[in-house]
């Protein structure tokens, strides 16, 4: 009789783990559903501005922009003179325009104009983030250059980083700019999800895609990838299956360190390497 009181014990104390367990990974996976926009969006990190272009001499227009859906995104627009063309610039899911304040210094010295803006609910953009309105965000961007700085389509250069690199992308697909440029970038989200959590069902739980690579199937334009072999956060493999996607022309640039430093590793060859690909991509429109 003990021996069964033992065994029905035992069952029992087996049974309430594995419902400890489900419950746990019923209540992680309804987190992961529920709260993806704050895993996806980090607005608030390093929310204030650091810089301006101002304090590296550059001349630049504090910029205003209305998305199709009326709110204000605000952006800088850096000319320069004689331009060989225009970047517009997508930065990645966190921090503010005033953290990428060294590209426009580096665009600025290869003879580029540079347009850089927030997301909705980024830096002193209202509203709050979204696929769709990031999305939305490029429109407006890409319309203000367009439809108010009078530049040919062709003469602009999309430029993505990380996140920014699928706004891009999908940009890229519904436009006809001069060239393509994608920084660290992913594959989607899903992808990149299943990295992280690779014992959830994250293709059924995911609410974003940012399908970079289905984008660029639809790319007619020159593409750049640029990845490095040591980014922590986007695997290599990524960057190796976004340029095997791209259409022709296309090229490949192999970064050094990490994923917010890559291109400061190897500033000069990535300068070099870029200027080259711009020049010979935006040549063929002229």
């Amino acid at each position: 009789m003990q021996v069964l009181d033992l065994l029905s014990l035992s069952m029992r104390m087996l049974l309430g783990l594995a419902i400890m367990i489900a419950s746990a990974y019923a209540l992680l996976a309804a987190f992961l559903f529920f709260a993806q926009s704050h895993l996806v969006y980090f607005p608030q990190t390093g929310g204030d501005f650091i810089a301006t272009p101002e304090q590296l001499e550059l001349p630049y227009e504090s910029v205003t922009l209305r998305t199709k859906d009326g709110l204000s995104l605000h952006g800088w627009f850096v000319p320069a003179q004689a331009a060989r063309g225009t970047v517009l610039f997508f930065h990645g899911n966190a921090g503010n325009i005033s953290h990428r304040i060294d590209y426009l210094s580096m665009f600025h010295k290869l003879g580029y104009q540079t347009f850089i803006f927030d997301y909705r609910g980024y830096g002193q953009s209202s509203g709050t983030p979204s696929e769709p309105g990031t999305y939305a965000d490029a429109e407006a961007a890409w319309n203000y250059l367009v439809e108010e700085k009078g530049i040919r389509p062709d003469r602009i250069a999309l430029f993505g980083e990380s996140l920014g690199g699928a706004v891009a992308a999908w940009l890229a697909a519904h436009e006809r700019p001069g060239l393509l440029v994608l920084a660290s970038a992913f594959t989607s989200l899903p992808d990149m999800a299943e990295k992280i959590y690779p014992f959830l069902p994250v293709r059924l739980l995911s609410r974003f895609n940012y399908n970079t690579l289905e984008y660029l199937r639809s790319v007619v334009c020159p593409v750049l990838i640029a990845h490095s072999p040591q980014d922590e956060i986007v695997p290599f493999a990524h960057g190796q299956a976004l340029y095997e996607a791209a259409p022709e022309p296309r090229e490949f640039i192999e970064l050094e360190g990490g994923h917010n430093d890559g291109f400061i590793f190897m500033r000069e060859a990535w300068m070099r390497a870029l200027s080259e690909f711009m020049a010979r991509s935006l040549a063929t429109y002229e």
